[in-house]
């Protein structure tokens, strides 16, 4: 009884440091100014803060037309996460959790850190380019899936880790970022030179940067990944609702007519992996509806990442039972299951036929 009001009690802890620490407010929409999107269109002179603020990477909660968005690093996450301690701290013999945490800290803060400097620079380049700051943003966010798939096939190449789950939601997810990006093309938003300049540039910095920082630490880089797509949810959101009249007088590009509501929507589905196949159909009448569902959709990239954070926890919306079965040993594949290529490696020292099987 001890043992268990003592982890109930920590359980408590942890979430409401972890709380605060992500987020400051319970208003759902807690990222402040920061994340606020300045380039109004030329139409509109909204009054937008410009003081600096740190970047929080999760949605608490969201209006009935809105996906819902989960807290990052739930006390589940935890590894190990039994025993007590006072505000959220581990107890003196589990320094090991107590690690656990200092480390999930500082790579949030690199990540803060790293976003909120993309951010000033967007910031500062478009302010007044709606299309133009949108294109630079797709042409970034989807990026970090095409690290990951590179390095998830390293792995599968060494027989370290083999899920086909990741690959297969990881390529939906970068289907879903190119369609975004087709439709800023079509919206004119690649027509400086200098757009698409930085945006390349800014793309292929950011895939080594993400491929060594997966590598090192995979809950990282989808923490990273998770605030690049927190921060687009709340650049669209802030579009949204300052140009919405205008939005709803303008057709939709034809491009978005075809992806959203096309016969074969199997990739969009497959993305969205807290919903069942089939429970989204979107609607597109006009480009307000368009920019809905482009917001709606990193959304569900938010809910994706967040669930990347903890090891094994994907599941493709398409998982054959099969997969999930522990009854059939036909079912699964013996791999080495490890977090970084660091630990993938250690294994395969320990365990010599895991590169073989």
């Amino acid at each position: 009884m001890a043992i268990s009001i003592s982890a109930m009690s920590f359980g408590t802890s942890v979430s409401s440091s972890y709380s605060a620490f992500l987020c400051n407010s319970k208003n759902p929409f807690c990222l402040n100014s920061l994340f606020s999107l300045r380039n109004s269109h030329r139409t509109f002179q909204p009054s937008l803060s410009r003081k600096s603020s740190r970047v929080r990477a999760t949605l608490l909660k969201e209006n009935e037309e809105e996906v819902v968005v989960e807290k990052s690093f739930a006390p589940k996450s935890f590894p190990g996460n039994v025993g007590g301690g006072n505000n959220g701290e581990p107890p003196d013999n589990s320094s090991s959790n107590g690690l656990e945490k200092w480390v999930i800290k500082i790579e949030q803060s690199v990540n803060i850190f790293l976003t909120d400097s993309v951010i000033k620079i967007l910031d500062t380049l478009y302010h007044d380019r709606h299309y133009a700051r949108f294109f630079v943003l797709e042409t970034i966010a989807r990026v970090p899936y095409f690290a990951f798939i590179s390095v998830l096939h390293l792995y599968e190449s060494f027989g370290w880790w083999r899920r086909a789950d990741y690959l297969k939601v990881h390529f939906a997810e970068s289907w879903n970022e190119m369609h975004h990006l087709l439709i800023m093309e079509e919206l004119g938003g690649n027509a400086w030179w200098f757009d698409r300049f930085l945006a390349q540039h800014i793309a292929v910095f950011y895939y080594f940067m993400t491929v060594s920082m997966y590598a090192l630490s995979p809950r990282m880089a989808y923490h990273f990944s998770e605030c690049v797509e927190h921060h687009a949810y709340e650049t669209y959101d802030k579009f949204i609702k300052d140009q919405e009249a205008e939005l709803k007088k303008l057709p939709a590009p034809k491009i978005a007519v075809s992806y959203y509501t096309g016969g074969d929507l199997y990739l969009f589905d497959e993305f969205q992996t807290s919903r069942e196949p089939n429970t989204r159909r979107p609607k597109i009448d006009n480009l307000y509806d368009v920019f809905m569902n482009i917001r709606d959709d990193e959304a569900e990239h938010c809910k994706t990442m967040k669930a990347c954070q903890t090891h094994g926890s994907l599941r493709s919306p398409h998982t054959n039972p099969c997969d999930e079965s522990e009854d059939d040993p036909g079912c699964s594949v013996p791999q080495a299951d490890c977090v970084g290529i660091v630990d993938c490696i250690t294994k395969s020292v320990a365990d010599p036929n895991v590169g073989r099987r």
